[in-house]
């Protein structure tokens, strides 16, 4: 999974080359201690392709969210907390590791930095054309946000 997802980041990346830079897009909320930079959109075949590196300072957290497409990310420093909406599954990707966020409200998760250090991933978005980056979704009961 680690050259997969790697080599999606770069192909994303390289695709960068071609496409011109754009704002950051709006993360989903509450967050807290992140920040991102978008360094690459390709439209193709009603597709929206975008490549961002995704900051969250220690203690930090993206808020509860989903995707309405396939998110890859690789863990290029530092270590994610990654919880779902269950509250009982919780995975940690620390640096190196890659992963696949699935689409769908279904999918509701929190992405936490609980360590001293800044994390930092590279993500690729697939999702369909025009979709934002994230949808909010409420704390599903969870006792951190």
């Amino acid at each position: 999974m680690h050259r997969i997802g790697r080599r999606i980041v770069l192909l994303g990346a390289m695709a960068s080359a071609t496409a011109a830079l754009t704002p950051d897009l709006a993360n989903a909320t509450p967050s807290s201690g992140v920040s991102a930079t978008v360094t690459s959109t390709v439209a193709f075949g009603g597709k929206d392709y975008v490549v961002r590196q995704i900051t969250i300072q220690p203690g930090g957290s993206t808020g509860w969210h989903w995707h309405d497409g396939t998110l890859y990310a690789y863990v290029e420093q530092g270590t994610l907390t990654h919880t779902d909406s269950t509250c009982t599954k919780t995975d940690v990707y620390a640096k190196g590791a890659s992963f696949v966020e699935p689409s769908g409200a279904d999918h509701v998760h929190i992405g936490r930095n609980l360590g001293t250090a800044p994390l930092v991933l590279d993500v690729l978005y697939v999702d369909p054309a025009g979709s934002p980056l994230s949808e909010d979704a409420p704390n599903p009961g969870c006792g951190f946000q």
